[in-house]
């Protein structure tokens, strides 16, 4: 229990020690997320989180946000090679080649194929099932991660493994993954 008397999964800090991350467990994480723009969004900052905490992105997501045109996929298809040395430089943000190129090139083929991320995406998530008990019954790779990274990639999207593709469902409430005796009430 933390110092607010409510229960939390276990991953999630107490409020009066890191506020930002509590709120994001309590108010966003597995929170049904819609629509193109949002997805967008969320894919980009899950391929930034990859190897390294979730903190340092959730830190850095409003310097994100300016960084990359409120993750508009209209406008971050647009970037080139001058974009790229500009995000490169910039401190506000993870500073990774591979995945700033990824962005740019996953939203060219969101505009140029003219993709429905929203409907793609939750195609994928799974039938409502009841949440884990501990976080050892969380798995990191489902059938259905598998199957939306691989369709990704098929599309011509990069950094979207198995493992970040389940970190997305869980992040945007296909999966329900707070542990049972979490205060967050269920929304699947």
């Amino acid at each position: 229990m933390h110092s607010d008397g409510r229960v939390r999964c276990t991953w999630s800090p107490d409020p009066a020690e890191n506020p930002l991350y509590a709120r994001y467990h309590d108010e966003e994480w597995g929170q049904p997320v819609r629509g193109n723009r949002a997805l967008f969004e969320r894919l980009s900052l899950e391929a930034f989180q990859s190897g390294l905490s979730w903190i340092t992105v959730l830190r850095k997501r409003e310097a994100f946000r300016s960084a990359f045109a409120d993750f508009d996929p209209d406008v971050v298809a647009t970037f080139g090679d001058d974009d790229v040395e500009r995000l490169l430089a910039d401190a506000g943000i993870v500073r990774n080649r591979a995945k700033i190129l990824a962005t740019v090139a996953n939203a060219r083929v969101l505009v140029s194929e003219n993709v429905d991320l929203d409907a793609l995406l939750w195609s994928y998530a799974p039938p409502p099932r009841p949440r884990p008990i501990t976080a050892a019954d969380v798995p990191a790779v489902t059938a259905e991660s598998t199957a939306m990274a691989t369709a990704l990639k098929k599309r011509g999207f990069r950094f979207v493994g198995p493992t970040t593709a389940y970190a997305l469902m869980q992040a945007t409430g296909m999966v329900d993954d707070h542990l049972q005796d979490c205060w967050v009430p269920q929304t699947r």
